[in-house]
């Protein structure tokens, strides 16, 4: 995890070429400032300390036409995301962010998984336990359920941006912020494991390039 002379350590850098409908609209409900329309490109920036992530906003909204979609602040990590239709627009504010800060892409921190497992067939208590703790769609008895933890947590919007891509599952509940992040989705048994796949991927190649 490389850092640069202010302390500033880059815990997760993460491009999304096309927000899926999906994750675009689950931003929408929980971002503070500017939502992102579906296939939008975005960015997803995580750093320690915390309240240096106010240095990186300001960084890359003057230096390109960006949106900001979130900020968040907690003790020890903070994250943006910023988005626009113009994936160059996207990729020249993480540039302009990491020319700041003396740092390449490949500086970030490598991503750990920590759960990637499936709960199969799930009963209808349990469907309901996971729907009451949604953000997203519901979970419906006989889904099978995707449930993956890792660290940086902003990792997880590629994983869950890839898998939604790959198979016809829904997202109910994704954190991308904190010392670890969540994601959660259901579906159909093959169409889960076919999520679950492109998922890992997605982890595994951005370790590719630390």
């Amino acid at each position: 995890m490389a850092s640069d002379n202010s302390g500033f350590q880059l815990r997760a850098y993460v491009f999304l070429d096309s927000l899926q409908p999906q994750l675009a609209q689950y931003m929408a409900k929980t971002n503070k400032v500017y939502d992102p329309r579906e296939y939008d490109a975005a960015l997803f920036l995580e750093i320690a300390p915390a309240m240096e992530i106010h240095a990186k906003i300001d960084q890359a909204l003057k230096a390109t036409k960006v949106r900001l979609g979130s900020m968040v602040t907690e003790r020890v990590f903070g994250m943006m995301q910023v988005h626009s239709e113009d994936q160059g627009e996207v990729q020249a504010a993480g540039q302009a962010v990491l020319d700041a800060s003396s740092l390449k892409e490949s500086d970030r921190a490598p991503c750990e998984i920590l759960q990637n497992k499936i709960i199969r067939s799930v009963e209808q208590d349990h469907a309901i336990a996971f729907t009451g703790l949604a953000w997203g769609q519901m979970v419906l008895a006989g889904d099978s359920v995707l449930i993956m933890e890792a660290k940086p947590a902003a990792y997880l919007s590629i994983a869950c941006n890839e898998a939604l891509k790959a198979a016809d599952i829904k997202l109910i509940d994704i954190r991308v912020f904190g010392a670890s992040g969540r994601l959660i989705m259901a579906g159909p048994e093959s169409e889960i494991d076919s999520g679950a796949q492109a998922a890992t991927q997605a982890l595994e190649q951005l370790n590719k390039g630390v």
